[in-house]
């Protein structure tokens, strides 16, 4: 189980992400691009993943993953309740690399 402390130090962890608002809910961006949302009264966060990662976490544990409305772009909906934090550590990281600038990932060396 994360708490939503937990899951926005974790989101802030990735370089250079910065904190925003968007509709109402806590996100997480690099370069403008938005990796990562909360929704703490929902206990749950948002990722942008690739669709084959998305695809592969729902069908590994539907009650853990989930989709939504906007599910065709890559987010991911994480019960929080349902993930640890090295879990949620790798779902950031891996949405983080989805959207950073390329810039950042030769910098950070996380181009796969």
């Amino acid at each position: 189980m994360v708490s939503v402390a937990a899951a926005r130090r974790i989101a802030l962890a990735c370089p250079e992400a910065v904190e925003g608002a968007h509709m109402g809910h806590p996100d997480f961006r690099v370069g403008g691009k938005i990796f990562m949302t909360l929704w703490p009264a929902e206990r749950r966060a948002v990722v942008k993943l690739p669709i084959a990662d998305q695809q592969a976490l729902v069908q590994m544990d539907p009650e853990a993953f989930s989709l939504g409305g906007w599910s065709h772009q890559g987010w991911t909906g994480v019960q929080l309740a349902r993930v640890n934090a090295g879990q949620l550590r790798l779902l950031a990281s891996a949405a983080w690399r989805n959207v950073a600038p390329r810039r950042l990932l030769d910098l950070h060396k996380l181009v796969e």
